[in-house]
């Protein structure tokens, strides 16, 4: 039996939505509905400062969408929308035209709750694709545990998961309790990926709603023990992701990568005025693929440039924290699944990443970027 959306909204029809009266799909407060393999997706928009008391709203919707027959799985998310056709709660005065974002205020209740076990959450993210934003993301979580720290990752990149190849990692997930997964461990890191879950040749063809579902299940339904910090791979750009981890989590802040020409300084740009946008704390930019040394002459060449990465954290006022060369151990260690923090650890590239990590866990420490996680109602 196929399923339809029509068949998922005559069973919501009997749940009542955030205004406790009015019928769900009459509310205002449903996402597109998304159905792919007999699992459907959607989300909820809810008030939130409500996110908490809306979590009993979300359980029944799923259980009533899993109920109907030929549904595989049901996954149901809250999201920090204005519900369609109302207005969005308390926004921050002067945000016309865009996310507007409402004080961080008491607490880190609702979606921002923190993830228990684990002090801080920091994101590497970058305006576009093709920087190294991955590489840079499993050298900076290894040279973190080279620090005695305890690290994990997640590969938030849902459409380009690359965590299972640099980590060299196979297999699935083992199902501890309930939903609950237990990462792998990649050279002592716990890791998480979708990339776990479906075959690597696996297009995601996949909408707003299944991304924002699948960013949150490996946040919350994953048993990171006691981490001192997990570091996410995003996905490249300012989108839905970005937004559901600024949403979801106490971020404590961000590590933009970038290469040194214009044109990528342009959307590394973009990925800065973003987070600032929704108050997660620069923790600094990584200018990579910075410099070419030829093994053969010994002769440097800037062949995207340099300097570029320097000058703009100087220019908007975020900490620079180095510059990691173009070379072919790194590309080839990476695709090897063998990143050169593991198998050189003292060497020159090594250093380089642990340099770095030490730049980033100075400020995690002393709590220059500790800022909580800001709510955000999409208006």
């Amino acid at each position: 039996m196929s399923v339809t959306r029509e068949t998922v909204l005559a069973r919501l029809a009997g749940l009542a939505g955030p205004d406790g009266a009015t019928p769900l799909p009459a509310s205002g407060a449903l996402s597109e509905i998304i159905i792919h393999n007999g699992k459907v997706y959607f989300s909820i928009g809810v008030d939130p400062a409500r996110a908490q008391a809306m979590e009993g709203l979300r359980r029944q919707a799923e259980e009533a969408v899993k109920g109907i027959p030929g549904v595989a799985g049901a996954t149901v998310s809250l999201t920090a929308e204005a519900p369609k056709g109302g207005a969005a709660k308390a926004p921050s005065p002067g945000a016309q035209g865009g996310p507007a974002i409402q004080g961080a205020g008491a607490g880190r209740s609702g979606q921002g709750r923190a993830l228990p076990g684990v002090r801080h959450i920091i994101a590497v993210a970058s305006g576009k694709g093709g920087v190294g934003k991955s590489t840079t993301a499993c050298n900076l979580a290894l040279a973190l545990k080279a620090l005695g720290l305890r690290v994990g990752v997640l590969d938030a990149d849902i459409y380009g998961p690359s965590m299972p190849k640099l980590f060299a990692l196979k297999g699935r997930p083992r199902l501890k309790t309930g939903r609950v997964l237990e990462p792998l461990d990649g050279y002592g890191v716990a890791v998480m990926s979708i990339g776990f879950l479906v075959d690597e040749e696996t297009p995601m063809i996949w909408r707003g709603p299944m991304v924002i579902s699948a960013i949150t299940q490996m946040l919350r339904e994953v048993d990171w023990g006691e981490l001192d910090v997990l570091v996410v791979d995003m996905p490249p750009g300012t989108g839905d992701a970005q937004l559901t981890m600024a949403q979801q989590v106490p971020l404590s802040g961000a590590v933009i990568v970038s290469t040194p020409q214009d044109l990528a300084l342009l959307d590394a740009r973009r990925g800065v005025a973003m987070f600032q946008k929704v108050d997660v704390p620069i923790l600094g930019i990584v200018e990579n693929m910075s410099y070419f040394v030829c093994p053969n002459c010994g002769t440097r060449h800037d062949i995207f440039a340099h300097g570029g990465a320097r000058h703009e954290a100087e220019r908007v006022g975020v900490p620079f924290l180095g510059e990691v060369p173009l070379t072919m151990e790194i590309r080839e260690k990476a695709d090897a699944g063998m990143p050169v923090q593991v198998v050189d650890p003292d060497g020159i590239h090594a250093r380089t990443y642990r340099e770095i990590a030490d730049k980033v866990w100075r400020q995690l420490a002393t709590g220059v970027a500790g800022k909580p996680a800001p709510r955000i109602v999409i208006e």
